[in-house]
C-alpha cells in the first residue's frame, strides 16, 4: 500500500491582489493539499487477474474443445491414404438403418444443445438522450447567481461552488430543472420530483420510440434506474401507466446504487432477455438534480449541487436476430466490481442530514482514492476477456515472475516496485476504441489519462 504522503498532491492558487490589510496590493497565493489518484502501475491484485481467466475459461471451454477434436481426427484421417480411406468406409464398413439413424440422432442432438445452450446475443438497437428547453440552460456564472438569489448561501458557500465549478468539467450548456429557477422555496419536493422525472423519461423515451419505430406495448422488459428519487409509485410504474404497456412486461426499479447504476441495470436487462426469446428491453437511467438540490452549508454536501444537472438516457436492447443489421452495438462482456463490503468505500458518498437537518449527499474526501483503487479491479479482471494474446501472455509471464521471486526482476537485479521496473501495464487501446469514464473533477480525469 500506498503511503499517505504519497497520496497527496500540491497545488498553488492564485487568489489575486490582497485589497486591505497591511499587504494591500501585493499578489497572494496558498497552496492547497488534496489527495490524488493512486498509482495504478504499482500493484495488480492477483485474484482479479484469477476472476478474469475464470471467466474467459467458462465462456470458451466449448469453444476450446472443438479444435481439439477437430485436431485429433484430421490427424486420424491425415494418417490415410485415398485408398485406405475409401476401403474402411465402403468396403469394410458395415452400416444399417439403425446405425444410421443412431448416428444421424446423436449429430442433431449435440448441435441442438449447442446451440440452446449458447447465449443470446444481445444488440443495442438505438439509444436517446432528453435535451432539455432552452430556457433551462445555465452557465456557470449564471449557476451562482440563481444560487445567490435563492438566499440559501452565504457567501463562503458560494465562494465555494464557484471554484468547484472553475475546477470541474462542467460547461456552460448544462441544465436544472425550472423548479430552481422560479422558485425561492424548498424544491426537493415529491411534487417538484415527479414532474421533474416526467420531463426527463417521457422525453428521452418519446425519442427512442420514434427513432427505433418500436411501439412501448412490444416492450417485454423495463429497467429504471434513480439513485436518489423513489417514489411510490415507482418511476417504472410511472413510464408502464404513460404508454399503457402490456401487463405481462418485466418491471425493475433500482433505487440508491448511485453512478453505476446504469450499468447494474444493463446487466439486469441482458439476464432477463437471456432468459426471454425474441424479445426487447428498455434500459431508462436518470437523476432528479431538484430533488438532490442541497440547501445547507456543509461543504463535502454542496459538491453534488455544482456536479449534478438535468438529463436522462434511455437505450433499447434486443436479443432478436432481425434486429442485427440495424443495431449500433453488440453487448459483449459485463465485469461488476463491488466495493460495499470496506467502510470507507460504502461511506465515500452518503446520504444524511447536517447540523441544520438539510438533506443531502455527503462526499468523502477519500473518493478518488476508492474510485481509482475499484477502477483498477475492474480493468484488471476485464483484461483476460479483451486483450489480445500477446498482450496476455507478456502480462502474465510478468506477474508470474514477481509472484514467484518477490517482485525482482531478476537475480541480482533491482526490485520491480522501483520506478525503473514497474510491472508490465497491457496497452488497453488495443482492445478498446473509446473509455467513458464519469469525472467531473479536473484531477480526476488527468489521473486516469496519466494512467
Amino acid at each position: 500500500m500506498a503511503s499517505e504522503r504519497d497520496l497527496l498532491s500540491t497545488e498553488i492558487v492564485n487568489r489575486g491582489i490582497e485589497s486591505s490589510g497591511p499587504n494591500a496590493g501585493s499578489p497572494t497565493f496558498s497552496v492547497r493539499v488534496r489527495r490524488r489518484l493512486p498509482d495504478f502501475l504499482q500493484s495488480v491484485n492477483l485474484k482479479y487477474v484469477k476472476l478474469g481467466y475464470h471467466y474467459l475459461i467458462n465462456h470458451a471451454i466449448y469453444l476450446a474443445t472443438i479444435p481439439v477434436l477437430v485436431l485429433v481426427f484430421s490427424a486420424e484421417v491425415g494418417s490415410l491414404s485415398r485408398e485406405e480411406l475409401w476401403r474402411k468406409l465402403w468396403e469394410d464398413a458395415r452400416y444399417d438403418l439403425a446405425t444410421v439413424l443412431g448416428f444421424f440422432g446423436v449429430f442433431v442432438f449435440t448441435l441442438s444443445v449447442y446451440f440452446m445452450s449458447r447465449p443470446r446475443s444481445i444488440y443495442l438497437v438505438d439509444f436517446a438522450c432528453y435535451q432539455p428547453q432552452e430556457d433551462l440552460k445555465v452557465s456557470k456564472e449564471q449557476f451562482i447567481e440563481l444560487a445567490r438569489k435563492s438566499g440559501k448561501f452565504d457567501d463562503a458557500s458560494l465562494e465555494f461552488q464557484k471554484r468547484i465549478l472553475q475546477s470541474s468539467g462542467i460547461g456552460d450548456e448544462t441544465y436544472i430543472p425550472k423548479s430552481l429557477i422560479m422558485s425561492t422555496e424548498n424544491c426537493a419536493t415529491m411534487k417538484e420530483g415527479r414532474a421533474e422525472a416526467s420531463a426527463v423519461m417521457f422525453g428521452a423515451l418519446d425519442e427512442l420510440f420514434e427513432k427505433t419505430r418500436v411501439r412501448p406495448k412490444d416492450i417485454g422488459v423495463l429497467v429504471v434506474n434513480c439513485s436518489i428519487f423513489n417514489p411510490t409509485p415507482s418511476l417504472s410504474a410511472m413510464i408502464i401507466n404513460h404508454y399503457k404497456m402490456r401487463g405481462n412486461i418485466l418491471s425493475y426499479n433500482l433505487g440508491g446504487m448511485g453512478c453505476s447504476a446504469g450499468i447494474i441495470a444493463v446487466d439486469l436487462a441482458r439476464d432477463m432477455l437471456q432468459s426471454s426469446p425474441n424479445n426487447c428491453a428498455v434500459v431508462v437511467s436518470t437523476e432528479m438534480a431538484g430533488y438532490n438540490w442541497y440547501q445547507g452549508r456543509d461543504r463535502s454536501m454542496l459538491i453534488p449541487n455544482c456536479f449534478f444537472r438535468m438529463g436522462c438516457s434511455a437505450v433499447l436492447l434486443s436479443n432478436r436476430r432481425r434486429d442485427y443489421h440495424r443495431a449500433k452495438y453488440r453487448l459483449e462482456h459485463i465485469v461488476r466490481t463491488h466495493k460495499g463490503a470496506d467502510d470507507r468505500s460504502f461511506r465515500s458518498i452518503y446520504q444524511e442530514e447536517d447540523e441544520q437537518r438539510f438533506k443531502g449527499l455527503r462526499v468523502s474526501k477519500d473518493l478518488m482514492e476508492i474510485g481509482g483503487d475499484a477502477l483498477k479491479t475492474n480493468i484488471t479482471t476485464l483484461g483476460p476477456l479483451v486483450l489480445p494474446f500477446s498482450e496476455q501472455l507478456l502480462f502474465f509471464a510478468t506477474l508470474v515472475w514477481r509472484h514467484l521471486f518477490g517482485g525482482n526482476a531478476g537475480p541480482g537485479l533491482q526490485p520491480s516496485s522501483s520506478p525503473s521496473k514497474k510491472p508490465y501495464i497491457p496497452d488497453y487501446k488495443l482492445a478498446f476504441e473509446h473509455f467513458c469514464v464519469h469525472a467531473q473533477q479536473h484531477m480526476v480525469r488527468v489521473g486516469i489519462f496519466r494512467s
